[in-house]
């Protein structure tokens, strides 16, 4: 079976879309307006109740939008059935009927077209090894694990070769050590057969994981949208600073300088010479694994350092979370564990280089 895809093209468009459940009630998709390319793996990524569901529901058709379009293969299914749209969706509870074997579920979905017995059989034989699920077949899905139901799921929603495949936090019922392992089970299938998926999660790790493109969703609106490592390294709003990577949100000020503009924040200053479009009071964001963290000693501090105190310090292996109360608030720093660490109550120097700051737009 021959499921590879083209890249590059949009596989579907959506035209200021807008949900609401009733009139007058607020809109749980509101005005948005997103494109998802083809052979890539774009997340859907919030807290519970922001629409990335709603979202995802609407492009299968299990929704319909109030207002706005959908177009799948440049194709406007705004008002198509599920049933007439050229998609396949894995459930977070998988959806799997309890009476079949797992041959069968797989089988399934190809039963109510025109293909032929020996065909589907094929297919579905070509999907099950695809998956690793080729020594199970003959089993009922109570008697698999979590990992391999959520595999027969997936096989299932590939063996009628969707042009796009659906996920709905198709992981949340998984341990920890599971999950990473299914996710990139899922990346790798992903990639090597060049499929269009849309994934929807509200776990951050998961979504840095997988995704070609991840798009923050909040309050039904799209917050930012980019590449992890962009929305990990250069969050634009406070709400996507902590939600993406537990950044320290900090209060600061902005003053025109001669060589661009001085950042100053309680005792902290830096000088800037790019990203800056306005001055006055605002906030920066600061990774907690950027920052530097080392026993106080007597003398002249940088104009980046500062003293506070180390109040918590917990060890997580390979690194120590620690929270140190400063003149500009409580800053979460997380540092390699060496032998000469500073201990909870001790008086410690933070260090921020410039270059970790981003500036946000309140």
């Amino acid at each position: 079976m021959s499921l590879n895809r083209k890249s590059g093209d949009a596989a579907v468009v959506l035209k200021q879309i807008v949900k609401q459940y009733s009139p007058g009630s607020p809109a749980a998709v509101d005005n948005i307006s997103l494109q998802f390319d083809s052979g890539c793996l774009t997340t859907l990524l919030g807290p519970s109740g922001c629409g990335k569901t709603t979202t995802l529901r609407m492009i299968a058709g299990l929704e319909m939008a109030t207002s706005g379009q959908i177009l799948i293969g440049g194709v406007d299914v705004t008002r198509l059935p599920a049933t007439q749209r050229d998609v396949s969706m894995v459930f977070q509870s998988y959806a799997l009927f309890p009476h079949m074997r797992v041959f069968e579920n797989i089988r399934y979905g190809l039963e109510v077209g025109s293909l032929k017995a020996e065909e589907i059989d094929e297919r579905v034989d070509a999907i099950m090894r695809m998956t690793g699920l080729e020594a199970l077949g003959s089993r009922y899905p109570h008697e698999l694990s979590g990992g391999q139901q959520q595999r027969v799921a997936v096989a299932r929603a590939l063996v009628i070769e969707p042009q796009v495949l659906l996920f709905d936090e198709p992981l949340s019922n998984l341990d920890a050590k599971l999950r990473r392992k299914v996710r990139q089970e899922i990346r790798d299938l992903q990639q090597s057969l060049g499929l269009t998926v849309i994934y929807v999660t509200h776990d951050q790790e998961e979504a840095l994981a997988i995704s070609d493109t991840i798009v923050v969703l909040n309050n039904a609106v799209v917050a930012q949208l980019g590449s992890p490592r962009e929305l990990y390294e250069k969050p634009r709003t406070q709400f996507v600073a902590d939600f993406i990577g537990e950044a320290n949100i900090l209060p600061c000020e902005r003053v025109a300088s001669a060589h661009g503009v001085k950042v100053v924040a309680g005792p902290l200053s830096f000088e800037l010479s790019e990203g800056i479009d306005r001055v006055g009071k605002g906030h920066m964001a600061v990774n907690p694994g950027k920052i530097s963290l080392q026993p106080h000693q007597e003398g002249a501090l940088s104009p980046h350092a500062m003293t506070g105190m180390l109040s918590k310090a917990s060890y997580l292996g390979d690194h120590l979370e620690c929270v140190v109360e400063t003149a500009i608030g409580e800053i979460l720093v997380r540092t390699p564990v060496v032998s000469d660490a500073p201990f909870a109550g001790s008086v410690v120097t933070v260090t921020i280089p410039p270059e970790a700051i981003v500036l946000l737009d309140d």
